[in-house]
C-alpha cells in the first residue's frame, strides 16, 4: 500500500507530481452548472480540493466555498491563484477527517472529484459518514468520481454499484450517470452523482 500520509502528498505537489490536476475545473461539473439541473448556490465543502479548479468554478457561480487539502503546496497554489483571479474562496490545510469536530452539519453541499480514489479504499465507509456528517440537513453531495478498473492507486479504481451500495443507505440518489464529457483522458472512467442526505 502506497504511504498517503501528508508528507506523501506534499512531495507530490512540490515535485509536480499531481496529474490528478487538469489545471482547468472538471468539464462535466462546468456542464452541470449551465444545465437545468444546477445546484442553487449555498455553503460548499471541497475536500482535497488541490489547487482549487473545481472549487473556484462553484465560487463563481456564487457559492460559498472552502476547499480543503492534507498538502500545504496545494493550499498555497490554490489561494495563489483565487487571489489574481480576486475570487472569495477560502482554501484551508486539514486532513478532511478531522473535519466533523469543527465543521459538523456546517454545509449545503459537499463537492467530491479525485479525493474518493485517491484514499485507502479501507476509508470509504468512513468518509461517506464524513460526508453526511458535514452536511446539513437536505444537504447534497456533487460527485465526480473516478469509475476506472485499473489495479492499484492511488488513484484507486472502483465500480459504480460500489459507489451506490456505499452511499444509498445514507443518501438518496438524485443523479448518477456515466459522465459523456470528461477530459480525453477519462473517457468512460468517471461517473457524476447527485446524493442528497436522507431525512431521518
Amino acid at each position: 500500500m502506497i504511504d498517503l500520509n501528508a508528507e506523501a502528498w506534499e512531495k507530490r505537489y512540490q515535485e509536480n507530481r499531481d496529474p490528478w490536476d487538469l489545471g482547468c475545473p472538471a468539464p462535466p461539473f462546468i456542464n452541470l452548472l449551465a444545465s437545468v439541473q444546477a445546484p442553487k448556490p449555498g455553503r460548499m465543502a471541497v475536500l482535497g480540493c488541490g489547487s482549487g479548479q473545481d472549487a473556484m468554478l462553484f465560487s463563481t457561480a456564487g457559492f460559498d466555498v472552502i476547499g480543503f487539502d492534507f498538502a500545504p503546496s496545494a493550499i498555497a497554489r490554490a489561494s495563489t491563484i483565487a487571489k489574481a483571479r480576486e475570487l472569495n474562496v477560502q482554501f484551508l490545510q486539514r486532513n478532511i477527517f478531522e473535519l466533523e469536530a469543527e465543521f459538523l452539519h456546517s454545509f449545503d453541499y459537499v463537492l467530491e472529484h479525485t479525493c474518493f480514489c485517491a484514499i485507502d479504499p479501507t476509508l470509504r465507509s468512513q468518509y461517506v459518514q464524513l460526508v453526511k456528517n458535514l452536511l446539513r440537513p437536505n444537504g447534497q453531495l456533487i460527485a465526480l468520481f473516478f469509475t476506472h478498473s485499473r489495479l492499484d492507486g492511488p488513484p484507486f479504481g472502483v465500480k459504480p454499484q460500489e459507489i451506490l451500495d456505499s452511499f444509498s443507505p445514507y443518501f438518496d440518489i438524485i443523479l448518477f450517470k456515466a459522465a459523456k464529457d470528461s477530459i480525453p483522458s477519462r473517457k468512460g472512467e468517471e461517473h457524476l452523482a447527485i446524493f442528497q442526505v436522507r431525512s431521518s
